[in-house]
């Protein structure tokens, strides 16, 4: 059984730990998984793997007790389907210009307009309120034949919005 676990609260040492541990102790394996600290909130979201007698409310009360013991906002244990990893990412997109609401909509209008899959993005606020530079990073999939139009979109997004946009095919390597 697959299972989706996300938890969200206050930053502090040791909350993978945690959740890890009590996944592990359910005999799961975290098979995918990203993790982040935004503005001092902790963030994570974890495929994992546990044996198909596991039970999930055992599962669900384990990950409440971490949460508890961490006093996080909030930790859910979703069932998921079978695993489609999707799209590839092709290509990393960058956009940067000074900060205002709308940067990540518009770009990811752009993008669904045509089709692309965000398959990861990242953003940053860097600089003082009066000087903010807005920077947006994102790995696309971009589906065969769109490149021009692309390219056409990504233009209209710099001249109509004043923003910067720089977008860079991926090479993929074999292992």
């Amino acid at each position: 059984m697959d299972l989706a676990v996300t938890a969200i609260g206050r930053d502090r040492p040791g909350i993978v730990a945690a959740i890890t541990g009590a996944l592990l102790e359910a005999g799961g394996n975290a098979d995918d998984s990203q993790m982040s600290i935004l503005h001092g909130q902790f963030a994570v979201m974890l495929i994992v793997s546990v044996p198909e007698d596991a039970s999930l409310s055992s599962i669900e009360e384990r990950l409440a007790e971490v949460g508890r013991q961490f006093e996080l906002g909030g930790i859910t244990v979703s069932p998921v389907g079978s695993l489609d990893r999707g799209a590839a990412p092709t290509h990393v997109l960058t956009v940067y210009g000074a900060d205002r609401p709308g940067i990540v909509h518009d770009a990811a209008s752009t993008l669904a307009s045509l089709g692309v899959n965000i398959t990861d993005l990242r953003t940053r606020r860097t600089g003082d309120f009066e000087t903010a530079l807005f920077t947006l990073m994102v790995e696309i999939a971009v589906p065969d034949g769109v490149d021009a139009e692309l390219d056409e979109a990504l233009e209209h997004l710099r001249q109509s919005k004043q923003l910067e946009a720089r977008l860079a095919e991926l090479e993929s390597e074999v292992f």
